[in-house]
């Protein structure tokens, strides 16, 4: 999936839950000081920044499939290698990096072995290749509420649930079919406050991913349903979320 929207509503979607679970995925992934990484779909730059901020410019560098977002990573990161390159095409020589990450990629690729194959592939021997992504077939993703109210509205909703590396085990299997070895596997979570229902509710009609694009494609009176079935599904504001992600890593 390509995200053609601008970087400020993808920060104001997703990046208030993917900028605290970088340091996490990070630690996961065991990133340590001289190692040359590749952030695999980067975005805007979430976990671009925490790499930045423990490698230096110089041992990062970032792909992403989407213009806008391209340019925002760029813009934030002038002194870091950003491409435009999915994941199952990547721009680089066989062996380049220490370690290749794709943090919240892996279920938007559109062919995840083949993507997770050519992270191998710009990865050393011995290298390590992890992911993570979103508890979204279980109840602990941070877009689980959404769909749970989208469901009470729609039964045949087309949710996240079934996308790669998504429920418990399933990134193993793929780090598996893509002949990765050594691998391990983890649950990461983050919580987030937040101060009011709308700054929870108004990102979710910015048309970002699929959700974003289930609630923005909404007629005015089906949206607001929608509205409403996850105010009542939420606690009292302020409130906090705390959201899980499945995580795996192998070596190469």
């Amino acid at each position: 999936m390509i995200f053609a929207v601008g970087a400020d509503a993808y920060d104001r979607f997703m990046g208030r839950y993917s900028a605290p679970l970088a340091p996490r995925f990070a630690d996961f992934a065991a990133i340590s000081a001289g190692q040359r990484v590749l952030d695999v779909g980067c975005g805007p730059g979430a976990l671009t920044a925490e790499l930045v901020r423990r490698l230096g410019p110089g041992a990062v560098s970032a792909v992403d499939p989407s213009d806008p977002l391209v340019a925002a990573a760029r813009e934030r990161h002038p002194r870091v290698r950003v491409q435009l390159a999915a994941a199952e095409e990547l721009p680089f020589e066989d062996r380049t990096f220490d370690v290749a990450l794709a943090q919240l990629v892996v279920h938007f690729m559109a062919h995840p072995v083949v993507g997770l194959r050519e992270m191998a592939r710009v990865t050393r021997k011995d290298g390590v290749v992890a992911a993570c992504v979103w508890d979204h077939s279980g109840s602990q993703g941070p877009l689980s509420l959404f769909w749970q109210a989208a469901r009470e509205l729609d039964p045949d909703v087309q949710d996240e649930s079934q996308l790669a590396g998504a429920r418990e085990g399933h990134l193993g299997q793929l780090f598996e079919a893509a002949g990765l070895r050594e691998i391990e596997e983890s649950v990461l979570s983050v919580s987030v406050e937040h101060p009011s229902f709308e700054e929870w509710w108004e990102p979710f009609t910015l048309g970002v991913g699929p959700a974003g694009g289930y609630a923005a494609g909404l007629d005015a009176k089906r949206q607001t349903q929608l509205r409403e079935l996850c105010r009542e599904l939420l606690p009292a504001a302020p409130f906090t979320l705390t959201a899980l992600a499945w995580a795996a890593r192998g070596r190469v």
